[in-house]
This record gives C-alpha cells, sequence and structure tokens, in this order.
C-alpha cells in the first residue's frame, strides 16, 4: 500500500528517510570534529563547523534523491539548500558556543545536543521550501 502524499505515513517515511540520510551526514561530520579537534588540537566551535560543511555536502546530494524526490533543478534547490544550511551553520554556532563555551560542557555531549536542534529545523525548511514542489502554473 503506497502512503498518499500529504499522509501521516509519506511524513513518517520522509522524516526516516531524513533521519537516514542525517546519519551518514552525521558521520561525516562527527567524523571531521573529532579527527580536528583530536588530532589537529583545533579549537571545537570551529572544527564542528568544518564538520557542518563537509556533512552538508553529503546531506544535499542524498536528499535531494532519496527523501524528497525532488526535481527541482540543481539551480534552484542549490540555492535554497545553502540558505537552510546557513541558517543551521549559525544555529551550530550559537547553541555549540553556547554549550561550549559558556556553560563549559563537553563538546561531543554538546553536539549530540545542537544536531537534534538542527535536526528539526532543517527537515521541515527543506521540506517546506527547498525541495518543496514549484507551484503549478494555471492557464
Amino acid at each position: 500500500m503506497t502512503a498518499r502524499p500529504g499522509s501521516m505515513r509519506a511524513l513518517l517515511r520522509q522524516f526516516s528517510a531524513f533521519f537516514g540520510v542525517g546519519i551518514a551526514a552525521a558521520i561525516v561530520h562527527y567524523g571531521l570534529l573529532v579527527s580536528l579537534v583530536e588530532g589537529y588540537r583545533m579549537e571545537a566551535v570551529r572544527a564542528t563547523l568544518v564538520g557542518y560543511v563537509g556533512g552538508g555536502i553529503v546531506s544535499y546530494l542524498l536528499n535531494r534523491r532519496h527523501t524528497y524526490a525532488s526535481d527541482r533543478p540543481h539551480r534552484e534547490a542549490g540555492w535554497r539548500f545553502a540558505v537552510v544550511a546557513l541558517v543551521g551553520f549559525g544555529l551550530t554556532w550559537a547553541a555549540m558556543a553556547l554549550f561550549v563555551r559558556a556553560l563549559g560542557a563537553p563538546y561531543l555531549p554538546a553536539q549530540v545536543a545542537t544536531t537534534g536542534i538542527v535536526l528539526v529545523w532543517s527537515f521541515l525548511a527543506h521540506k517546506l521550501w527547498t525541495f518543496r514542489a514549484p507551484p503549478a502554473v494555471l492557464p
């Protein structure tokens, strides 16, 4: 049985796909974060932003194809994705700065909390704006 596009089942399937893509992107993000902090002694907030960019590239490519099955051209979806990612980048910076610098939290638990915040933002923004089908043109 196929889920109707606007149904709860379709939304859950889409969020599950988004979550799976998020795992792949998080592996890249966290891999860069830990490598840069532990291997190169980069400051955690800077390192997480580098990781965010790496994970973002993975996220765009996989979400466009698997989560949203978007046929919106790259020239449209790409800049929209970049705007959402830029806001997520700012949220990542703000949350990590708050947790690590202001509250003195360890960087990995802080990143887990930050990931949850940005996950909700990104899913909704991409669903409602980035990969949403363009409105039909009426004759």
